[in-house]
């Protein structure tokens, strides 16, 4: 009962700790936070921008939010929302999958920029949980950008 108990706590301090830094995205996107931004992610890891390539390491993932697309986001008013996701543990590696939405700032009102579907491959390290891989696409009617949305355990139940 007692490891029960423990393990059942740690998958919640887990999940907690997952939805935390996905949470944290967003505002240090929006507010050019780049270095920071970057240290969401293990030292070798990938965010996969559906149609603008991918960026691997700290040094390219700051380099998109540094980048002239995102400055320019930045200069009109954006806000990156994130939905909440749904998260597969395995011990130390995890999976999340959920929503984007990115709103621009347009002659006095938001408008939708760009509405994703998210899959965060996470690792727990030294430095607690990161993103090791991040893979973003455009929700565009394309069988790959919904695949992004299942997680691993749904796929073996098919």
């Amino acid at each position: 009962m007692r490891d029960d108990l423990a393990s059942r706590l740690q998958a919640l301090e887990d999940r907690e700790a997952i939805r935390d830094l996905i949470a944290r995205y967003g505002p240090l996107a929006d507010g050019g936070e780049a270095g920071d931004l970057a240290q969401l992610w293990t030292s070798d890891g990938i965010y996969a921008v559906g149609g603008m390539g991918e960026a691997q390491g700290h040094t390219a993932i700051a380099g998109l939010i540094e980048g002239a697309v995102h400055q320019r986001l930045m200069q009109d008013g954006c806000a990156h929302v994130l939905s909440p996701i749904a998260i597969e543990l395995d011990g130390d590696d995890a999976v999340a999958v959920g929503y984007s939405v990115v709103f621009r700032h347009d002659a006095g009102e938001f408008v939708v920029e760009r509405v994703s579907a998210n899959r965060w491959s996470l690792q727990r390290g030294p430095r607690g949980w990161q993103v090791h891989r991040r893979d973003n696409a455009l929700l565009d009617g394309t069988a790959a950008a919904r695949a992004l949305l299942s997680l691993p355990a749904a796929r073996r139940r098919r």
